[in-house]
């Protein structure tokens, strides 16, 4: 049995914080605002997931209000995720994702992104696809006050 998950995500940007995407930090001058590192990307593949599994959402799991997740590395919540879908007997097929945002440019750093993720997830790197957008100047991405992403999950069951 296939199953389908959608996960988004987006933060503000911060003077305060490093930017993280997929466990990658990269180098701009701003970073993303949130109880964890932030990490869009991996907060929406997160979601994808388990909304895949039928298991509700990032926050449900790692709520913002607990002080155990403060500047936690989101490839933890990754990780336990994969976790929790394995025990439930699921297999990732694949994961596509898109980050949304204006600067700073993503595709230079897609490769070592999509290896971050591969490695954190155990996953084969030809099962995660990575993308990037603008939104041309419109909308808050577009404005420059954050990044969104997008994630699409497909899972099997292993049995």
């Amino acid at each position: 049995m296939h199953r389908i998950g959608f996960g988004f995500d987006a933060h503000k940007f911060s003077d305060e914080s490093r930017l993280v995407l997929g466990g990658v930090e990269i180098p701009f001058e701003f970073g993303l605002k949130g109880h964890s590192d932030a990490d869009v990307l991996t907060h929406a593949i997160c979601d994808a997931l388990l909304g895949a599994a039928g298991e509700g959402d990032i926050g449900a799991h790692f709520p913002d209000k607990d002080p155990k997740w403060k500047g936690a590395s989101s490839l933890a919540f990754l990780k336990e995720i994969l976790s929790l879908l394995d025990s439930r007997d699921y297999r990732v097929v694949n994961i596509d994702s898109v980050i949304v945002c204006e600067k700073p440019r993503i595709a230079p750093h897609v490769a070592e992104i999509k290896s971050s993720l591969a490695k954190a997830s155990g996953l084969p790197e030809d099962v995660i696809s990575i993308k990037a957008t603008t939104t041309d100047g419109m909308g808050f991405t577009g404005r420059g006050e954050g990044i969104a992403s997008y994630a699409v999950a497909l899972i099997e069951s292993a049995s």
